[in-house]
Order: C-alpha cells, then structure tokens, then sequence
C-alpha cells in the first residue's frame, strides 16, 4: 500500500525545494562493494566531489532558480502558491544526514558554506545489505547468482540476504523526509544521503513502482533538485 506523505500531497501555499545529494565517493569505492550500513569514511577524491557539487549548490540558490520559472508552474500547480523569499535570501534552512560517517563528511562540507551544522537521523541511513554487506558485486553473483539476479530483476519481490526490504526502507526514509518537509515548509532544505536512499525518495515522488529502482542513476556527489508545489512535487534536476 503506497505511503500518503506530505511528499504527494502538499497542502501548504508555499513552494519547498529539496536538495537531496549523495555522498561523495568512499576509501575503496573504484570497486563496486555493497557497503550498506557498514561505516566507512569518504576518500579524498570524495571530499572533492561533494565540495565540487556545493559550489554548484551556492550558484543555484544566488540565482533562485525556481523563481525563474515560478509563473509557469503557478499556472500549473496552483495560483496561491508562493516562495519564502526570505528562505532564498539565506540560502540553505537546514542540511540533514545519514548517520554513517560518508554521508555524515558529506553534509559537513555541504553546510559549512551555509553557517549550518548537519542534523544526523538513522532513518536516512543506506539499506542493511545484510549477508551481502562488504562484498564485491562480483563475489555475490559468485556465491549468490540466482539471489542476486532475482534481487537485480525485483528489488521489491527479493531482498539481500538476511537485509531490509525495500519496503522496509521506504517506510522509514519516506517517514524521515516527510517530516523534514513539514519542518521547513516553504524553505530551502538539503538532505544528503545513500544512492539507494536516493533512489527510493525519487521513485516515490515520481510514481515510479519501486521494483525500477534501478533504473535511477545515483553517481558520487549527485545533486537531484525537487520543489514540492501543492498539488505534486517537480523534478527540477535528476542526478546533477
């Protein structure tokens, strides 16, 4: 049963953008592992590429980009709609963050342009990758070949191996957004996180049925841009 949040149905007469980022590359991450909620620290090439990306960010929030485009969208969405130009005057509101240090650095580098520090939450953390957590993709579909292509084909029917359920995640990550979107109504709020984390909030917004997961790219250091207008959110930018 789909999860009714803020999320899809906004009520209130203001326009709130979500700057939601996965962290920058991890020690190791020229090898595809699933690290899952094993901790692990951000290398120096990742530390670049978040620091990189909140340049990025500061060039986005001087201009108001969705001022820009505020009068189509009214049309679209709604004629009451309004921005918090005091919000955009202040840049960011609020940077939030999983607890797992990657993503924890990441939102550090982020809020420090911003005066801001990070607010941690474990619901935002990455999926328990159970069994599978600290191995290679080539060493799963070694041990585990038809587990992994069951779990490749539906990430929603299958499951990592003694891990969480996709629904399971979405439960607590759709909750966790939906009160950060509620907190800062009308403000601009950046949530930085995990490609799979990522990648379940944008479905959700979307429609997408999560068993297309994968059919979302999260890079290091993806920026994805959504402003939440009263009748449905709009994808602005989409692994930026």
């Amino acid at each position: 049963m789909a999860v009714h949040t803020y999320i899809t149905e906004q009520t209130l007469k203001v326009t709130t953008t979500l700057y939601l980022i996965r962290h920058g590359e991890t020690d190791g991450g020229d090898t595809k592992r699933y690290y899952g909620s094993i901790d692990i620290p951000l290398s120096e090439q990742g530390k670049q590429q978040v620091l990189a990306k909140r340049q990025i960010l500061d060039h986005l929030l001087r201009q108001g980009k969705d001022a820009k485009y505020l009068s189509y969208l009214r049309d679209i969405h709604g004629s009451n709609m309004s921005v918090d130009r005091e919000s955009e005057a202040h840049g960011l509101s609020a940077v939030y963050c999983s607890t797992l240090s990657r993503a924890a650095q990441s939102a550090a580098i982020v809020a420090k342009g911003y005066g801001l520090q990070p607010i941690s939450l474990s619901a935002l953390r990455e999926r328990s990758f159970g069994q599978w957590e600290g191995m290679t993709f080539a060493e799963i579909k070694e041990r585990y070949p038809n587990e992994f292509a069951a779990w490749a084909a539906n990430p929603l029917a299958y499951s990592p191996l003694g891990g969480e359920t996709t629904l399971e995640v979405r439960d607590r990550v759709i909750g966790a957004v939906d009160a950060i979107l509620r907190q800062h109504a009308g403000q601009h709020v950046a949530i930085v996180a995990h490609g799979g984390v990522n990648r379940i909030v944008l479905c959700h917004i979307l429609g997408i049925p999560l068993e297309n997961i994968f059919r979302i790219e999260q890079d290091y250091a993806a920026l994805n841009i959504i402003e939440f207008w009263e009748k449905y959110p709009v994808l602005k930018l989409l692994n930026g």
